[in-house]
């Protein structure tokens, strides 16, 4: 039997992280909770590993309610002094806050755009960039678009959304195809571009 190839950072032989690499990383999102939820999740990620948040996962969605941006909205002091008593999440003020007045920010933009989906996609003119690095050193953790979509979200009230959040943002919902060309899935989704 033929072993699969998969990009390198997804080698840790666990179920969670490898099929996070094969049935998502990269996939293209069109879903607004969805968008929210990665949104929520690469600001808690800073300064952290993807792993140790992928493995909090299931936890933040319970906390966050779904991920539904309009009732993280209404999250009042009192539900923020609840999840920083929760080990199940990560417990830092300004990133639980900041998932806050993300939520408010999204949900204006939705307002503005009939969709959050319809505003960020536009950044990278509503299709996948496919691109091909041949190894993980070649992958760059900025690049100019997700610099202009930083400076646009920072604009609009979002916070934790750096260059490099947002560049992890747009791999990790399929605007950017960041699987290197030797791994199974940089065919299949460029496929579908």
């Amino acid at each position: 039997m033929k072993e699969v190839t998969r990009c390198g950072w997804s080698s840790l032989d666990v179920p969670l992280f490898r099929d996070y690499h094969d049935k998502e990383w990269g996939v293209p999102v069109h879903d607004d909770r969805t968008l929210f939820e990665f949104l929520v999740l690469e600001g808690a990620q800073a300064g952290l590993s993807w792993w140790t948040i992928l493995r909090k996962r299931e936890n933040f969605r319970a906390a966050f309610s779904g991920f539904d941006p309009a009732r993280v909205a209404r999250f009042d002091q009192k539900k923020v002094e609840s999840l920083l008593g929760d080990a199940g999440i990560i417990r830092n003020r300004l990133k639980i806050n900041s998932a806050i007045q993300n939520a408010k920010s999204f949900l204006a933009v939705q307002r503005e755009f009939g969709s959050f989906d319809s505003y960020i996609w536009k950044f990278v003119g509503g299709k996948p960039k496919v691109n091909r690095w041949r190894t993980l050193k070649e992958i760059p953790a900025v690049t100019p678009v997700a610099e202009a979509m930083s400076r646009d979200l920072i604009e609009r009230g979002f916070r934790f959304v750096g260059p490099t959040i947002c560049y992890a943002h747009m791999q990790a919902t399929g605007m950017v195809n960041d699987h290197v060309t030797g791994c199974f899935r940089h065919k299949e989704l460029a496929a579908r571009s």
